[in-house]
């Protein structure tokens, strides 16, 4: 499953709706230096959204592939709720800091997300 159409899933299944997935972009990179970073999420800043004419903000989940692929699907999915977690209820191109988005805050909503999935799982087979 691509990385969108996960993050879509995790988006649906949680309800966060704050999170409009047309303003959303999703890449895949390969090369990054960066030594612990295994995903990344971009906010496109007031001043650009306004200089390109956006009204509304604009996020970029990055997962880097050689560190994101490596992971378990647990952890990978992990990882797509911690940077959508990123990104706030206003949607204006802020960003929320990891004093928010933390493992502690992560786990939680992994735990969540889990639940409602199982739930769904059981009514379907009823």
């Amino acid at each position: 499953m691509d990385i969108k159409e996960r993050a879509e899933e995790i988006i649906k299944k949680l309800g966060w709706v704050h999170v409009p997935l047309e303003h959303v972009a999703f890449l895949r990179s390969t090369g990054s230096k960066a030594r612990y970073t295994v995903a990344r999420c971009h906010a496109l800043g007031k001043a650009m959204q306004i200089g390109m004419g956006r009204k509304k903000g604009f996020y970029l989940v990055e997962v880097i592939s050689e560190k994101f692929d490596k992971l378990s699907r647990e952890e990978q999915t992990k990882v797509l709720i911690h940077e959508l977690m990123h990104i706030p209820k206003a949607f204006g191109g802020g960003f929320i800091h990891h004093n928010k988005v933390h493992d502690k805050s992560v786990k939680e909503v992994y735990k969540r997300y889990c639940k409602l999935k199982k739930e769904d799982y059981k009514i379907e087979w009823l």
